[in-house]
């Protein structure tokens, strides 16, 4: 073999190197950016970019196996709804309201097509369109858990509450920051005159259903 056929053996391979190298960028870049930090925390796991780009891939080929459909806007009535009774069931009774907002999302999921029967699944199938709220759902899942032990403080429950509606927002289609529709106009309050500006959104009894959920008392210690 003549050495300029060997030559063009080798910047042949070399182009064919290039190529893969660049696909594989490309593919990576796009799993980041539909991921986010959701990437960066299988990378963690698994300590290899290359098993990383490999799980995540495989879960979107998952869940585009899957039936998932958008609610449409009667669902989405309803569940926002129910979402503004159990945001206000929570001034009085805070650990049963936190259940209810959980079983709300699940029910939600179910609803949109996401099987439901298994944490880590549940967790791998809505990283894939939801991943921007996923530490949302973890988040209020831990403090779920913790309730059901009554080892979760007030302040603990009201956060679950805030996480829990991130998802619950994402799931219903709701655009980043947009909050969660009411069903119906909430009614008007009369701000005291003593309260700062700040916390009326806070007010409690409120139902408006993108307002923070307050606890009728702050407590630091564990709920029993």
């Amino acid at each position: 073999m003549s050495a300029g056929a060997i030559v063009a053996i080798i910047v042949a391979l070399a182009v064919v190197v290039v190529v893969i190298v660049a696909i594989a960028a490309a593919r990576r870049r796009k799993l980041q950016q539909r991921f986010g930090p959701e990437y960066d925390r299988v990378v963690g796991e698994t300590h290899s970019h290359r098993k990383a780009d490999a799980e995540l891939a495989e879960r979107e080929r998952r869940v585009r196996s899957l039936d998932i459909r958008p609610l449409n806007e009667t669902a989405q009535a309803k569940y926002a709804g129910e979402w503004t009774a159990i945001q206000e069931q929570f001034v009085d009774q805070p650990e049963q309201a936190v259940a209810q907002a959980g079983i709300l999302v699940t029910s939600v999921m179910k609803d949109r097509g996401y099987p439901t029967e298994d944490y880590d699944q549940i967790l791998a199938d809505l990283s894939v369109e939801h991943a921007n709220t996923l530490d949302h759902y973890r988040q209020a899942h831990q403090v779920s858990l913790q309730a059901e032990g009554g080892a979760a403080s007030t302040e603990d429950l009201r956060l679950a509450m805030l996480h829990y509606r991130a998802l619950f927002a994402d799931l219903l289609g709701q655009p980043a920051g947009a909050g969660v529709p009411a069903a119906a106009p909430a009614a008007p309050t009369v701000p005291d005159a003593s309260v700062a500006p700040d916390a009326l959104a806070a007010e409690p009894g409120a139902a408006s259903a993108d307002s923070e959920p307050v606890a009728p008392a702050p407590r630091t210690g564990p709920v029993r």
